[in-house]
């Protein structure tokens, strides 16, 4: 266990892995002893040095105060294509041996609407589920893209809006529900 990062930046911390090629699985978790900022989450990235040293950052998911741990795998990774991230102006030492981890704290409305690299997950589930899984993220992606702040906000009589809290309380009961029993839906 290692519970003390290297702050990089006032909004990003980063652990090494040292031996990183014999590590299948990473558990990243909060300690509980310090929450998150209200709205505030964080966005899990690993970062390995590919073959000419330079560091390859891929999105694994998030950690928030409501969904404090997550596991990933990391296995299969280390060939794959590096995405966006936010540590790209910093020049964090890379070794060949030594992989990273790289926490940073994000407003929650974006942490949803960003894409974890797919083979990060650990999958443990039958195709339904797995489809309906990937069709919350879907819905909620796609409701969140539309969310305003109260003061964005157009009045029009002709129109409902629903709070983006609301869809994100569904969609956590939701996944909770499907992951206790994936035909409680049935019921």
């Amino acid at each position: 266990v290692q519970a003390a990062p290297q702050q990089v930046a006032e909004d990003k911390f980063v652990f090494d892995l040292p031996d990183y090629e014999s590590i299948n699985h990473v558990v990243v978790f909060m300690l509980g002893t310090i929450p998150f900022p209200e709205g505030m989450g964080g966005s899990v990235y690993f970062c390995y040095p590919d073959q000419s040293g330079m560091a390859v950052w891929q999105l694994l998911g998030f950690v928030t105060n409501e969904k404090p741990s997550a596991i990933f795998k990391i296995s299969g990774l280390k060939s794959g294509k590096g995405s966006q991230h936010p540590f790209g102006a910093m020049n964090l030492p890379q070794t060949p041996t030594v992989a990273q981890i790289g926490i940073s704290v994000e407003l929650l409305e974006n942490l949803a609407q960003q894409t974890p690299v797919a083979s990060a997950a650990v999958s443990s589930v039958d195709s339904f589920t797995e489809f309906t899984q990937k069709m919350l993220d879907n819905f909620y992606n796609f409701a969140s893209s539309f969310a305003v702040t109260q003061a964005q906000m157009t009045p029009n009589p002709s129109e409902a809006f629903i709070p983006a809290n609301v869809v994100l309380k569904w969609y956590e009961n939701f996944q909770r529900r499907l992951t206790q029993n994936p035909l409680f839906w049935k019921t």
